[in-house]
């Protein structure tokens, strides 16, 4: 199956190719947090999407490379504008919690120096790092086998400064009068080609959002910070320009052209990234690399309502995952609330939602205990099979998840789980079944976030030979070894059964 995706660089709906066809290699780059807090739903929704387009270019035969990178440093405040503006928010972080701790109202679990904001990143992170698994994305997975698939910008300032340097060389960044390393926005035409921003507009609108000395020092209004001397700024590093701290835009280009190549295939992220973050990583990528592209598809998710309306604190509809647990939510079905709307559209996140799409997995997680216990039964139709391809092909058109669903509602319905299957004489069996609905859960995620007894798949193919096995002793009359193979099913948590249609087994749910 191909898959169609919609490529906001050119604004239409592509068939994806992959830079590397032959060996089916895919390159994926993800905007991750900035840990200064916990992470909300609504960055979630960004990154449960990207988790999503990864699981479906491995249900189609894809190994995908991902890399999502864990904001420590140089992220703004006001990060509509293209400098940045404000202040660090790790430093935001560390002031909020110096003064929660002088309150006495700092969590008690935060066991770190409050004024370390490297202690303060990693606690954030940790935390990210276990909501993220709770949720079933798999870029946290990789990380027990490669450290570099989940970068720390503060790990690869040689990398930025080494960027930096190129930049400067090849005409393309220069240093301002007050020693700040800007980018020449003029020096790259291609320059707004993501956002649909042009130089006239961001030379007209520019000058009034950031202060007057600022833009006096800069050729151009729309030109964006790469490196800027700070000796009070709590995060710094030694520069060939002063003691300072990188650009917000610089470090994600500098992790993923060293992590993943000059070129990569996709580039995730919120729809708040677009201008002036991914813009900003596309020019500053393509003139340090010489290449005439950085990223061959962009990959956007709208923006999270909840209940309606723009999630806030002071509307009390600001939700995290562990607050949504608290109210006694699942994992699985914030996972799946957060995804079932495409992510080209805005999402209304509601509690009622969030009850809906729990009644829907345990209706799933029904019927895959009820395949488990009745596995070895013949069956005629195989509405889940037939359901499989459906749903993969639907997931294949820019990732059609709620038809998707459709496909595999319409699947379990002919299922009456309260009842015995009917036997049919085809040659397909009710293990099939439970293999396609798993494929299928491949995709989405869901049924195997602690949602169900079967959480554990079955290896099949062993089950399958010990039961011949055990067939073949039974004519040889060789009972010990019967029984021994007997044993050894149980171990597996399955139990079988001989009966006049042959031997058949259920799996043992605890």
């Amino acid at each position: 199956m191909q898959l169609k995706l919609y490529n906001p660089l050119t604004r239409k709906t592509e068939v994806f190719t992959p830079i590397d066809p032959e060996n089916k290699v895919v390159s994926f780059y993800s905007c991750g947090p900035t840990v200064y807090d916990y992470a909300h739903i609504g960055n979630f929704r960004a990154f449960l999407n990207a988790d999503v387009l990864r699981r479906t270019l491995e249900a189609i035969g894809y190994e995908v490379k991902q890399v999502m990178n864990i904001t420590d440093v140089g992220h703004m405040t006001e990060d509509n504008l293209a400098d940045g503006g404000g202040e660090d928010k790790m430093e935001v972080a560390t002031a909020r919690l110096l003064e929660a701790k002088k309150l006495g109202t700092l969590s008690s679990d935060m066991d770190i120096d409050p004024s370390d904001p490297l202690a303060v990143a990693e606690f954030y992170a940790n935390a990210f790092m276990k909501d993220a698994k709770a949720l079933g994305i798999r870029v946290v997975d990789d990380v027990e086998t490669n450290n570099e698939v989940m970068p720390r910008p503060t790990q690869y300032i040689p990398q930025m400064i080494s960027m930096v340097e190129s930049l400067i060389e090849s005409g393309h960044a220069y240093v301002a009068s007050d020693g700040v390393v800007y980018f020449d926005v003029a020096s790259f035409p291609k320059y707004g080609e993501l956002s649909g921003n042009t130089l006239d507009a961001l030379r007209s609108g520019e000058g009034g959002r950031v202060d007057m000395e600022t833009q006096a020092v800069k050729r151009n209004p729309a030109d964006f910070m790469l490196w800027k001397p700070d000796e009070t700024h709590v995060m710094r590093w030694p520069s060939p320009w002063g003691d300072g701290y990188p650009g917000w835009h610089l470090e994600c280009s500098s992790m993923a052209t060293e992590l993943l190549g000059d070129i990569i295939d996709i580039h995730s992220g919120g729809e708040d990234n677009i201008f002036p973050h991914h813009e900003c990583e596309i020019a500053q990528s393509c003139c340090a690399t010489g290449k005439d592209s950085f990223a061959n598809y962009w990959f956007h998710t709208r923006f999270l309502l909840v209940d309606g309306t723009k999630m806030s604190k002071s509307k009390g509809n600001f939700y995290t995952l562990r607050d949504l647990v608290k109210k006694g939510a699942t994992p699985a079905a914030i996972r799946l609330e957060l995804i079932r709307t495409n992510y080209c559209s805005n999402a209304n996140f509601t509690m009622q939602g969030l009850k809906d799409s729990q009644r829907q997995i345990d209706r799933w997680c029904r019927l895959a205990d009820w395949l488990c216990e009745h596995g070895s039964t013949k069956i005629a139709d195989t509405p889940l099979q037939q359901a499989r391809d459906k749903f993969i092909s639907a997931m294949c058109e820019d990732l059609n998840v709620s038809g998707a669903i459709g496909f595999l509602s319409e699947a379990v319905s002919e299922y009456a789980v309260d009842s015995a299957p009917v036997k049919g004489d085809g040659p397909s069996t009710l293990t099939e079944e439970l293999e396609a609905l798993q494929t299928i859960d491949s995709i989405l995620g869901v049924i195997n976030l602690e949602s169900c007894a079967c959480t554990e798949s079955l290896d099949m193919a062993t089950i399958d030979a010990l039961i011949e096995d055990r067939l073949s002793a039974r004519d040889n009359k060789d009972w010990s070894r019967a029984d021994e193979i007997r044993e050894e099913l149980l171990a597996l948590g399955v139990s079988i059964k001989d009966g006049s249609d042959g031997t058949t087994w259920t799996r043992i749910v605890q």
